[in-house]
């Protein structure tokens, strides 16, 4: 396996996701920009955690993936790359998280195996439940609630709230990425939103995910009495989010890959960017 297939296997891309999070939830708990010491572990901790998740999901998945024509060509289901391999990224992707988690403070490392369960149980959750959006929010949330603990080694309310927000937010995506698939899961009995209620009643739900993830990150704004770039960043995540569901219906679901990728890297971008001039101007 040559770096340009581990990159795709591991899709650095959604990474981003977290980590611009986990540094918004350490520069939230600083008060700052935060020292590069803690920037370098935090990212390496979230890099592990991260690159472990996606590729222990495609592992479990890689026999339904290869019969759904959206996945069948990924690296895994095409058998490009090996479960021998899948599984060497993961332990060192592990190892990773853990060795980084400890550099940062005994909290972390202490912590750090709940994020590893949560990756397990996601794929699993799929074959039970129509509700593993919200394990996996659960997991991706995570990178503010380590960021935050990174920083302070305890667990506040700021952080808490950060993490339901983070868990909201990425359900209700998901959610969203999982109309495509509607057809498909009710064929092989997978368990999700979409298939279970409908892809309108869904993207209604999905909607509701993301307006109370607004109101969390409001919540943040009064609890730590923040500024005005914080707030007007909350102001750009919404309108993100009002456009994210305004391109997407059961009738356009071609534009999910856009709502998914594009609209969503701006979300957290945002997050990021703005905390940044709040803390610092």
């Amino acid at each position: 396996m040559n770096l340009k297939m581990l990159l795709q296997l591991i899709r650095f891309e959604h990474t981003i996701f977290s980590l611009t999070f986990a540094y918004a939830g350490a520069m939230l708990a600083y008060g700052g920009i935060i020292p590069l010491e803690k920037f370098f572990w935090i990212t390496l901790a979230l890099f592990g955690a991260r690159s472990a998740a996606i590729v222990l999901a495609d592992l479990v998945d890689r026999t339904i993936d290869a019969k759904n024509p959206r996945t069948k060509d990924r690296l895994l289901p095409s058998g490009e790359v090996s479960t021998g391999e899948a599984k060497t990224v993961i332990i060192l992707s592990y190892i990773l998280l853990f060795f980084s988690a400890y550099q940062l403070n005994f909290l972390a490392f202490a912590l750090a195996p709940i994020p590893v369960i949560t990756a397990l149980a996601y794929p699993y959750s799929k074959r039970y439940t129509s509700f593993a959006h919200v394990l996996l929010g659960t997991n991706l949330a995570f990178a503010p609630f380590g960021g935050w603990v990174a920083i302070t080694a305890s667990i506040e309310l700021p952080a808490l709230i950060l993490a339901a927000a983070v868990t909201f937010w990425v359900a209700g995506f998901d959610i969203i990425y999982s109309c495509q698939d509607v057809g498909f899961d009710r064929k092989f009995g997978l368990h999700s939103i979409p298939a279970r209620f409908g892809a309108k009643n869904a993207l209604t739900i999905s909607s509701t995910c993301h307006a109370i993830t607004i109101l969390l990150l409001l919540s943040v704004f009064f609890i730590l009495k923040l500024g005005i770039f914080y707030l007007i960043g909350v102001g750009v995540i919404s309108l993100l989010l009002i456009y994210e569901h305004l391109i997407v219906s059961p009738e356009k679901l071609e534009k999910v890959p856009v709502a998914f990728f594009n609209i969503n890297a701006a979300v957290s971008v945002s997050i990021f960017v703005f905390v940044a001039l709040d803390l610092m101007i």
